[in-house]
């Protein structure tokens, strides 16, 4: 949900609340600014290219030829349109080089990062956001959306947020012994653990967690219920793991997922 400040409150089944501050239409401009300037360029070079090979090949290319050259290189300039945002959004999970340049990125409304359906429906009702000309029911509708969402952003379920800067695990700073991250957390860990099953919510929580937890006052319960969520739909049972080491054994959950994923 969004408050009047602009804030995206999500709650989780895990009793963790992450805040998320929702990017306005002065940042989102600048943004489609970056964006629009670089797509302009790559189809500046795709026709230069093409006005090259013509004038090179001119000898050898009639009428016909040069048109349906021409043709192909304005449908090759149109799919960078469309694509750029579709590609960079699925490769930088939700960003674009605007976007990631100004710091702002698409998730979903729940909060979890976006997946290719999204990014894709998101983009093609861009058409309509463009409508009549320079985005002009798409500036009407963040206008009157109280969370600044585009039509595409309807469409698709998604909102853009000004994305915070989430520390690796090597970089979490402890406030305290209990929750140290050791290199021997693995030891707390079963061999046996199904890491591969984990979801990527879940992934996404745990990462959440590892990167707040340093200021949550109840870091070690939350660990524990977040452990204990993933283990119940996991069909593990409690005395397989040490939930006294409930921080360590997510960060561990943690590492050896994204190796999984890095390794796919």
């Amino acid at each position: 949900m969004a408050d009047s400040n602009n804030l995206l409150k999500i709650d989780t089944p895990e009793n963790v609340t992450f805040d998320y501050d929702i990017s306005g239409i002065g940042s989102r401009f600048l943004a489609a600014l970056i964006d629009s300037a670089l797509i302009a360029l790559l189809q500046t070079l795709i026709f230069g290219v093409a006005i090259l090979i013509a004038s090179l090949a001119s000898d050898y290319m009639t009428d016909a030829i040069g048109n349906w050259f021409f043709a192909v290189s304005g449908l090759v300039a149109f799919a960078f349109f469309w694509g750029y945002y579709i590609f960079f959004e699925i490769l930088w999970n939700g960003q674009t080089p605007g976007k990631r340049l100004i710091g702002l990125r698409v998730i979903r409304v729940d909060g979890t990062p976006v997946n290719a359906s999204e990014v894709v429906i998101r983009n093609l009702v861009r058409i309509i956001d463009f409508l009549p000309s320079a985005y002009g029911i798409g500036v009407v509708t963040m206008f009157i959306n109280p969370s600044s969402r585009r039509v595409g952003d309807l469409a698709a379920g998604t909102i853009v947020v000004h994305d915070r800067a989430v520390k690796n695990l090597s970089e979490l700073s402890p406030v305290r012994p209990s929750t140290v991250v050791v290199p021997g957390a693995q030891d707390h860990l079963p061999e046996s653990f199904p890491v591969g099953q984990v979801s990527e919510h879940e992934l996404h929580i745990i990462e959440e967690f590892l990167s707040r937890r340093t200021g949550l006052a109840n870091s070690a319960t939350l660990a524990r219920h977040i452990l204990n969520s993933i283990m119940t739909r996991l069909g593990l049972p409690a005395e397989s793991v040490q939930f006294d080491h409930a921080e360590a054994i997510l960060a561990e959950i943690y590492r050896a997922r994204r190796s999984v994923v890095s390794d796919k």
